[in-house]
């Protein structure tokens, strides 16, 4: 087999901005811890800080007070364009897709988007696909899988090499393994991507 010849310079490209180039509000919108979701023409953005605003992107508004008072085209509605960009929310007027099966789904009133028969919610029992063992949800994370990370092994739950064959934007569930409630007062939370686990027949628990 012949070897492909090496990329033209032109065809050389960064998928990051340099952070350089940007002004301050654009480096925030790229590197703060946001969770965006989508209302239908409007989001709904919570910052790092835990504060809560509500963003149209088609009239270029955002309820914080930077935009309010300053007029100013806050990080809030730069990190919605990024992640409409990105594919990571729909775009306004467009339903939202799951983020794990990828199904259209409806309005969310919660991150992360997941469709009827992706939604698991603490308490439940569930199995992983790779070992059949028994797990309790404790929560679901509107986070995805490659970033978050594991600090036992400083990778993503995405790296983790058993989670090779999910989805890298899968939203992560942390979860205890069923053995360990009765077991154990402080049982080890574990991180799964959602596509790695499946319901059970049983009832749910309370943990």
């Amino acid at each position: 087999m012949s070897q492909a010849p090496p990329p033209a310079t032109d065809d050389l490209v960064a998928l990051a901005p340099d952070p350089g180039t940007l002004s301050e509000r654009g480096l925030r919108a790229w590197t703060e811890r946001m969770a965006v979701r989508s209302l239908g023409e409007t989001y709904v953005v919570e910052s790092q800080s835990g504060a809560h605003y509500v963003v149209d992107p088609t009239e270029g508004s955002c309820s914080c007070p930077d935009a309010r008072m300053r007029g100013e085209t806050c990080k809030h509605l730069r990190r919605v364009a990024l992640e409409i960009t990105t594919g990571r929310v729909p775009p306004p007027g467009e339903h939202p897709i799951c983020r794990s099966c990828g199904a259209e789904t409806g309005p969310a009133d919660e991150p992360p988007v997941l469709c009827s028969a992706c939604a698991i919610d603490p308490g439940d029992i569930v199995l992983d696909r790779e070992t059949g063992d028994r797990l309790v949800v404790l929560r679901v994370s509107p986070r995805r899988a490659d970033e978050t990370e594991i600090a036992a092994t400083g990778t993503t739950v995405a790296a983790h090499p058993s989670n090779s064959g999910y989805p890298p934007g899968d939203p992560v569930v942390e979860v205890v393994y069923a053995s360990d409630v009765a077991r154990r007062d402080d049982p080890r939370r574990y991180a799964f991507p959602r596509a790695r686990l499946e319901s059970a027949d049983d009832a749910a628990v309370v943990v």
